[in-house]
């Protein structure tokens, strides 16, 4: 019979192996024994589950609800019956008679840090064990001395479902007979030194709560999907690649239903045909994992695993992402490996110790947002972020995750004064341990999902951060190129009079611009925290700011590198970006917001029917300057090269408000350069300048280094495409 001691320790949720005594046991005569604890029964019956019959009445050792009894000799599956104060009868599948949730493989995998889809084993998994449908759950708390499964199909109470540990891993795991999708859930944890914490989410939960509420939600995993050669097409190097980036909190809302937010149905109906309208080829979504507090912007998530509650479900979310492929739009996810918030609920002091985080606030604080930061060193967190991008990549099918603040995680020292970091083993101020889960999720994400891309927001010169890991590179495939949107802004918020002494924040790009693959971003960090919109940084009365960023998105379009355009700049929005409001679509009423939108919605398109502006981003072949010293005039002028030799594009930028009448320009063969695209064009809101006929024939007058030229005449504040033809 169990003792008083482990009466006690049942009552109190404190055995650390309930396991062991709750369930049906054999004693040392052969005899079956089975105990059960269900606070607030008054009687209890094992029946058997073929028959319903009776099997044994169970004595009751405490009021409380601790019962034991004799079922024989005689093997036989059993279920429980109780007997409530009111008379009413409940009966259930005793949780405790189901075998170990995780298999031997599983717990070796764990154990060694090398499951490459945790997720598939953790978390809470709808299923079903011995013919009986419930859900496992699964939960990595090593130093903790009870684990408990709570919800609201037990009342919150952590003394009802205790765990069992998988020593081998440190995995404490259970089998609940009933619960369906939709259950709520936590887990309650004791500590090493008997403190139960506040009450944990599931690190692996695949559905959460909407905040303020914080709880997991049981949901079954998302279909597997297949792989796409054509999607591995659309995110190749070679590609066109034009990106909105899109805040999906505001990007527009239902002013007549509260101003609430567009849920992924609804969003599939506007966002998606907008996009594809607009001459995207991708979307980029900032953070979709679930976090706590809007003002994050989704930046300091709490459910890695879990798509936000703030749009719906998880299923939602991958109709979505088909309703994108469907209209040729792929979609990246911004991901969060850089930190995570010190929320109650979330993994901070997971099991009472630092688990996720590392302990000495000089490695596992960030100064700068208040947040914690993942300790690389240990393998079961490495596991969990890799597993992590192969779960959006592979279960939701999403093209590729752009890594946030990988500065953050590259370098010890980052935003950090001396004495307030440790180095490395060597000595350094390289993360070694960030370095390598870098590289290690890249080539898992190479190797597993061969279509998908990464890329990098790292803002320093640290090499070769788009270069594979066996070449020494960090294998990202893009990276965002933060030193040519730094220069070129701040260019362009210069008065046109002071910009010929400041020629070489336009072009200094090209000197590196070939070192990694690089993505040009024009994103949502530009536009808030009093930095103002794209349009308030531009100089001049509003015909020349329009005409600025006009010229800007022209220069952009032509410049070497990927595409990003944040949401509300494809049509100058004029207030700095908040997160709490809907973009202000009502802008579209006047013409020049309109002849803004228009010409981005035609840069996209040229630039994806153009293959001179995208095939050769990042190799020298794929550029020619033809005058990148112009300071005087402030013109710049370059030609991009496609694979075959036919395909070329001639981009001249005139950045002051100047008209320039007979401007010669070296060109690379002789022709007719055509114009194909004019930022001033009275299409777009601008003044309709342009070289007579809209083309010019090249002459047998050496310029700039060439033998041939063309006579143009250059409009003001603005950027010319001009396409080659032999004829």
């Amino acid at each position: 019979m169990l003792t008083p001691t482990e009466i006690e320790d049942i009552r109190h949720a404190r055995h650390g192996d309930p396991f062991s005594v709750l369930g049906a046991h054999v004693d040392a005569s052969g005899q079956r024994w089975l105990r059960c604890f269900q606070p607030g029964a008054r009687a209890a019956l094992a029946v058997d589950v073929s028959s319903g019959q009776p099997l044994s009445l169970l004595t009751q050792l405490h009021p409380d609800g601790v019962f034991e009894g004799m079922l024989g000799s005689a093997a036989g599956t059993h279920r429980l019956q109780f007997t409530w104060a009111d008379g009413s009868v409940s009966t259930v599948d005793d949780p405790y008679r189901f075998p170990p949730v995780l298999g031997e493989l599983d717990v070796w995998l764990l154990a060694e840090g090398t499951h490459l889809r945790p997720y598939e084993t953790l978390g809470a998994q709808v299923r079903v064990m011995e013919g009986v449908s419930g859900t496992s759950f699964a939960v990595w708390a090593p130093n903790a001395s009870r684990v408990s499964v709570v919800g609201d199909f037990n009342h919150w109470d952590g003394r009802i479902h205790p765990m069992r540990l998988r020593r081998e891993c440190g995995v404490w795991e259970i089998f609940l007979p009933g619960i369906a999708e939709g259950a709520r859930y936590k887990y309650e944890i004791r500590t090493a030194d008997g403190h139960v914490l506040p009450q944990k989410a599931d690190p692996y939960a695949l559905q959460s709560e909407l905040r303020p509420a914080t709880a997991s939600v049981v949901s079954h995993m998302p279909r597997l999907a297949p792989a796409s050669a054509q999607r591995q097409q659309s995110n190749a190097l070679d590609a066109p690649v034009s990106i909105y980036e899109v805040h999906l909190g505001s990007w527009r809302r239902k002013p007549e239903e509260g101003d609430r937010w567009l849920s992924w149905d609804e969003l599939g109906d506007t966002l998606v045909p907008y996009a594809q309208d607009m001459g995207f080829t991708h979307l980029e979504l900032m953070p979709v994992s679930e976090h706590p507090f809007d003002g994050s912007w989704g930046y300091q998530p709490v459910g890695l695993y879990s798509p936000t509650a703030r749009f719906g479900d998880g299923p939602g979310f991958r109709r979505f992402v088909d309703r994108c492929h469907s209209a040729g739009l792929g979609v990246l996810l911004d991901w969060v490996p850089a930190h995570f918030p010190s929320d109650v609920h979330g993994l901070a002091q997971f099991d009472g110790t630092h688990l996720y985080e590392y302990a000495d606030p000089r490695e596992g604080f960030h100064n700068d947002w208040n947040t914690l930061i993942y300790n690389l060193g240990r393998t079961e967190v490495r596991n969990f972020l890799v597993g992590n991008a192969l779960y959006w990549l592979e279960r939701y099918d999403v093209d590729g995750l752009r890594v946030d603040a990988v500065a953050s995680m590259l370098y010890r020292d980052y935003s950090r004064e001396p004495g307030e970091w440790i180095p490395n083993v060597h000595g350094g101020r390289e993360n070694l341990e960030a370095i390598a889960f870098l590289k290690r999720m890249n080539e898992v994400v190479g190797i597993e999902r061969a279509q998908a891309v990464t890329l990098a927001e790292e803002s320093t010169a640290f090499p070769a951060v788009s270069r594979p890991t066996f070449a020494g590179g960090l294998g990202f495939h893009y990276k965002w190129n933060m030193g040519w949107m730094h220069d070129t802004l701040k260019y362009m918020a210069r008065d046109p009079v002071h910009r010929k002494h400041h020629h070489g924040e336009m072009t200094f790009g090209l000197v590196y611009a070939f070192n990694e693959n690089f993505v040009l971003p024009l994103s949502h960090d530009e536009v808030v925290h009093g930095k103002g919109s794209l349009i308030a940084k531009m100089p001049g009365d509003r015909w020349q700011k329009f005409a600025n960023l006009r010229a800007y998105y022209g220069f952009m379009f032509g410049h070497p590198g990927k595409k990003l355009l944040f949401m509300g700049g494809e049509f100058a929005q004029e207030r700095e970006w908040d997160h709490d409001q809907s973009l202000d679509w009502h802008l579209l009423s006047d013409g020049l917001h309109e002849g803004m939108q228009r010409l981005v919605r035609d840069l996209n398109r040229f630039y994806r029917a153009t293959p001179a502006l995208y095939e050769q981003d990042f190799i020298p072949a794929g550029f020619e300057w033809i005058d990148h010293q112009d300071a005087e005039h402030s013109v710049i002028s370059f030609v991009r090269h496609g694979r075959h030799g036919g395909a070329t594009v001639l981009v001249v930028a005139n950045l002051t408000p100047t008209v320039r009448q007979g401007f010669r320009v070296g060109v690379p063969r002789p022709g007719e350069y055509r114009e194909r695209i004019n930022t001033d064009s009275a299409h777009y809101g601008g003044s309709n300048v342009g070289t007579p006929l809209g083309a010019a024939r090249s002459e047998d007058v050496p310029w700039q280094g060439r033998a041939q030229s063309v006579m143009l005449t250059l409009p003001p504040l603005a950027t010319v495409f001009l396409e080659w033809s032999a004829t």
